[in-house]
């Protein structure tokens, strides 16, 4: 019966517990710390986006600030911030010496006076000092009047995409503002990039000879600097012809005919011999100096030397080691591939077009790069006037700087732009998100939520999208990172508190 009893007991204090706790947690969502207000500002360089407690007179509040450098939207890991909540002449403050985490400031404040204010943050880092003021911020009187007020302007998007500061700072990530550009017609096609005029060399065999590499190694591809040696071609085998014997001829020649000038000189000195002697013997000995001397640029005792005439790359070489070659034949050839030509052709129904081209977009296919025309130095070299009966299409030439990621006899993909006359709306091609053929952009709620929306497209230069409709001038939208958030969406499986110090 006892036991029974003290059953009976229990049951009745566990009801009793959950009730006082379940009662405790409705206060608790009323008491303002469910509650919430948001706000964002981007002023000095900086976004500040701020969750905050409701601020009630005599009660502390807390602010959850994530400052980001909007340079490369990274959090802000060192530097002291002040949060100040002004509310006419009167304000409070607070500062922090460091972050709680990296970008994350956790701030309390218990203000004295009710009214609207503004909240100020003054960032000091190592290099400068910034602030940023964020206005409409309200101290009410009591907890009811903050918590309904709270409930008002709170985002209410079912379908918004949740992505939090401390994710969007783990990746590539960037949001901004649509921009109204000039943008002109847009014609899309494929160049072949080739070396550009002078920029490729050719060395050929000036003398009969056995290719000797002088290196283990030489194939194409290799880099090689200008005057290295590549390889020789000796003749000493050879019966006709043999540049081993001419070089040794002209060299004794050389040190004969220079010989007998020194003996000549001497001799004028003690007027033993004449003054015309004298001359003819160093004319003698300069017409062998110059033979010899050319010879020995370009060979010596084991035949001509090969070398290369500039910095650059083996393009192509035309003989393997051992092989034998005749005066004239090509050897190698070798290519700098600073300039390059990307060469193109149009149909016919671009030609009263071409005359309007003023620039480009190239889009490198090895790597997914995307360069302007002015990036790459380049300029618009010349197109065709007319047309072959071999070929209907018309050519047009653009000059570039090499990029490494340019590869001769390779293609790109090249936007050609005509003068632009009217500025539309553009957004990066980055922030498209592309589905079954319908485009769409993330519009941000706040830092941390976005919503889907679809947009009509117009032409692209490879790197803006003109926007013809379902976007505004003064939506921010992700501009990086946008194929990421829409994942998130979708996976629909991330925490909306994750990494957040509340």
């Amino acid at each position: 019966m006892k036991a029974i009893l003290y059953s009976m007991v229990l049951m009745g204090l566990f009801f009793s517990s959950c009730q006082n706790q379940h009662t405790k947690e409705e206060a608790h969502g009323h008491s303002g710390e469910e509650a919430s207000f948001q706000f964002t500002a981007y002023q000095s360089g900086w976004e500040v986006f701020a969750e905050t407690e409701p601020f009630i007179k005599g009660q502390t509040s807390e602010i959850l600030a994530h400052i980001t450098n909007l340079s490369d939207f990274s959090p802000l890991k060192e530097g002291t911030v002040t949060a100040s909540l002004i509310v006419g002449t009167k304000g409070i403050r607070q500062t922090l010496e460091k972050p709680t985490r990296d970008g994350i400031y956790l701030f309390n404040l218990q203000p004295d006076v009710t009214g609207s204010g503004r909240l100020l943050f003054e960032i000091a880092t190592p290099d400068s000092s910034y602030s940023v003021t964020i206005n409409g911020v309200t101290v009410f009187a009591d907890e009811h009047d903050a918590f309904h007020e709270a409930e008002k302007v709170a985002i209410s998007n079912p379908n918004a995409i949740t992505f939090t500061k401390e994710q969007s700072w783990k990746i590539n990530f960037a949001t901004g503002m649509p921009q109204m550009i000039p943008f002109g017609e847009v014609i899309k096609t494929t160049a072949r990039i080739q070396p550009a005029q002078g920029e490729e060399m050719i060395l050929t065999a000036q003398t009969n000879g056995v290719v000797h590499f002088n290196r283990k190694i030489l194939s194409e591809g290799i880099q090689v600097s200008n005057g290295q040696t590549l390889f020789n071609l000796a003749g000493s085998q050879l019966v006709d012809d043999n540049m081993r014997v001419r070089y040794n001829q002209a060299k004794n020649n050389y040190e004969t005919a220079k010989a007998n000038y020194e003996r000549m000189a001497a001799l004028a000195e003690e007027n033993i011999v004449s003054q015309k002697a004298l001359l003819d013997a160093r004319n003698s000995f300069e017409n062998v100096r110059l033979v010899f001397e050319n010879l020995q640029q370009n060979f010596n005792e084991n035949g001509q030397v090969v070398r290369s005439p500039q910095q650059g790359y083996i393009k192509h070489l035309y003989v393997s080691n051992g092989q034998y070659v005749n005066a004239g034949e090509p050897l190698v050839s070798i290519t700098r591939n600073k300039n390059l030509f990307l060469k193109a052709e149009l149909q016919q129904s671009y030609a009263n077009n071409l005359p309007f081209i003023k620039t480009a977009t190239i889009h490198s296919l090895t790597d997914d790069a995307v360069f302007t025309l002015k990036e790459l130095n380049g300029e618009i070299i010349s197109f065709g006037k007319n047309v072959s009966d071999e070929n209907y299409l018309i050519p047009i030439t653009i000059r570039v700087e090499n990029r490494n990621s340019f590869i001769p006899g390779s293609f790109v993909e090249i936007y050609l732009k005509a003068q632009p006359d009217t500025e539309v709306l553009t957004v990066p091609n980055a922030s498209l998100i592309e589905e079954q053929g319908s485009f769409s952009v993330l519009v941000q709620l706040s830092p941390e939520k976005f919503e889907k929306r679809e947009v009509k497209t117009g032409s692209t230069d490879g790197i803006r999208t003109t926007i013809v409709s379902g976007l505004n001038l003064d939506d921010r939208i992700v501009l990086k990172g946008a194929t990421l958030v829409n994942l998130a969406g979708v996976s629909n499986t991330l925490d909306p508190h994750a990494g957040h110090v509340h």
